[in-house]
């Protein structure tokens, strides 16, 4: 009953839910902690603590934690889908019809509107990314230094280095006087509590971890065409993107565009209309696996770019309560984060190389969502509308 209860609540967060995991953070505050009181302020904010130091799609990782929280595993589950199914259909339906909105001259100005679209909403958040989680020189610098290598080894062995760049640049920036200490939030006895759970959770977590670490080494060997290449190159890109949605914009491209799976046009189009869609940006793998594949292809590219993160999170989240009381971990997280920002800048010049830019007509057009997404305020499914009613007129 509680696990229904939970797959309501979230499937109505699905189809609302709009603004991208900043926002969706938001409402997930105000729903399950000042309406429903299903958590406690703390208990959330330790949450999003988490999802922020954990790769994978933040506001899904958390609305999973809240479904553990009040129903168990299935509520997790419960939880997870709810908040999923409704864009994830949306967006494999828009992918069955992808070829015949390319033969209509309107629709293939929608289509470009969308790609525009996505340039103004990933411009927007790498300038506010940059103003939150690179506020000092050393980590404008790590930034920087992540899109230069970026540009130098692109791919997925570049962006490992810059993530373990980052966290090294992160780790040295830490007062080693207190290196040892942990914060005055993490008592022992919240160590010796989590230390006395019950030997079932902690197996659960172990096994999770040992799932997620087997997957990942399957996937890098996995072969390069058929049912299981398009499940390992997603879960690939799930499990090694921090920062979210956007962030995952270049993995994604990695995997599907440069194996010749899907056109750099067809790619931008599914990002720009993921801006429109309610829940999680990161169904746009079931945009992208659905042109692969079908609606089986849809499934498997859905679930495996969201499995790695409901993994991860799974197997930390027993033991997360007195991990994050180590100064070590924020200093690491600080890095990451800077690294995160350079990551989705290359996502960004990605974008401008993918020939979103097709006349001068459409600069006007970015600059004007970005005036809307700016100092408009607007919502990004306003602008989505904005840029494609802009480029089916021009």
């Amino acid at each position: 009953m509680k696990a229904a209860c939970v797959l309501w609540a979230f499937l109505l967060q699905g189809l609302s839910c709009f603004g991208g995991p900043v926002a969706h953070l938001a409402r997930f505050r105000q729903e399950f902690v000042v309406k429903r009181g299903w958590l406690t302020t703390d208990e959330y904010e330790s949450l999003l603590a988490l999802t922020q130091f954990l790769p994978g799609p933040a506001s899904s990782q958390t609305g999973f934690c809240i479904g553990l929280h009040r129903a168990g595993f299935l509520g997790g589950v419960a939880a997870w889908t709810g908040f999923t199914l409704p864009s994830a259909a949306l967006m494999a339906l828009i992918a069955t019809y992808a070829a015949t909105l390319q033969a209509n001259p309107v629709a293939q100005g929608v289509l470009h509107g969308l790609q525009l679209a996505a340039v103004a909403v990933v411009a927007q958040a790498v300038w506010q990314m940059a103003g939150s989680l690179c506020p000092d020189t050393p980590r404008r610098a790590t930034a920087l230094l992540a899109t230069a290598v970026l540009a130098m080894i692109p791919g997925t062995p570049g962006q490992l280095m810059v993530l373990g760049v980052g966290g090294l640049a992160g780790w040295a920036t830490l007062d080693e006087s207190n290196l040892a200490r942990p914060r005055e939030h993490a008592s022992l006895a919240a160590e010796v509590a989590i230390a006395r759970r019950e030997l079932h959770e902690h197996l659960f977590a172990v096994l999770a971890l040992l799932l997620f670490a087997g997957l990942l080494i399957a996937a890098f060997m996995a072969p390069t065409t058929g049912p299981v290449a398009l499940a390992a190159a997603f879960y690939r890109a799930g499990a090694l993107v921090f920062g979210g949605g956007h962030v995952v914009l270049p993995l994604l491209r990695d995997a599907v565009v440069l194996p010749g799976w899907v056109s750099p046009h067809l790619f931008l189009s599914g990002y720009g209309a993921a801006q429109a869609m309610p829940g999680p940006l990161f169904t746009v793998a079931s945009y992208l696996g659905a042109l692969v594949g079908g609606y089986t292809g849809a499934v498997i590219a859905t679930v495996a770019i969201f499995l790695p993160g409901l993994l991860l999170v799974m197997g930390v989240l027993p033991y997360w309560q007195s991990l994050r009381g180590y100064p070590a971990v924020g200093a690491i997280v600080k890095g990451l984060n800077a690294a995160v920002v350079g990551l989705l800048g290359w996502a960004f010049i990605n974008l401008l190389t993918l020939t979103a830019i097709q006349s001068l007509w459409d600069i006007p057009i970015i600059a004007g969502a970005l005036v809307l997404l700016v100092f408009g305020g607007a919502r990004p499914i306003l602008v989505v509308l904005f840029c494609a009613a802009a480029a089916a007129v021009f």
